[in-house]
């Protein structure tokens, strides 16, 4: 997954995109991750994600959606993978299939 992810990011990377939108990922306080992927600029920007969420506990969940041109995602500390395949699955969509 995260090879994939890469190649997303890099596919955009135009000496401006990664400057300012690129990709983070950092720690909740709850224990958790985030996850913020930039659309401006992209075949993305614009496409809304509805809110999804995955709440099968407290440490094991996943929400995600797109506001102000970025892709985000709130996860458990286990659920990371899981958060960026929802990325990856819904880039897909987006571009038929092609992403």
């Amino acid at each position: 997954m995260p090879d994939r992810l890469q190649g997303w990011c890099l596919s955009h990377c135009d000496g401006q995109w990664e400057h300012e939108w690129g990709v983070r990922i950092d720690t909740l306080d709850n224990p958790g991750r985030t996850v913020s992927v930039g659309l401006r600029g992209t075949p993305l920007e614009g496409r809304a994600h509805l809110r999804r969420e995955i709440d099968r506990s407290d440490g094991d969940r996943v929400e995600a959606w797109s506001a102000r041109g970025a892709f985000h995602a709130a996860c458990g500390p286990r659920n990371l993978t899981e958060a960026l395949t929802l990325f990856r699955t819904w880039a897909e969509e987006c571009a038929g299939g092609t992403a």
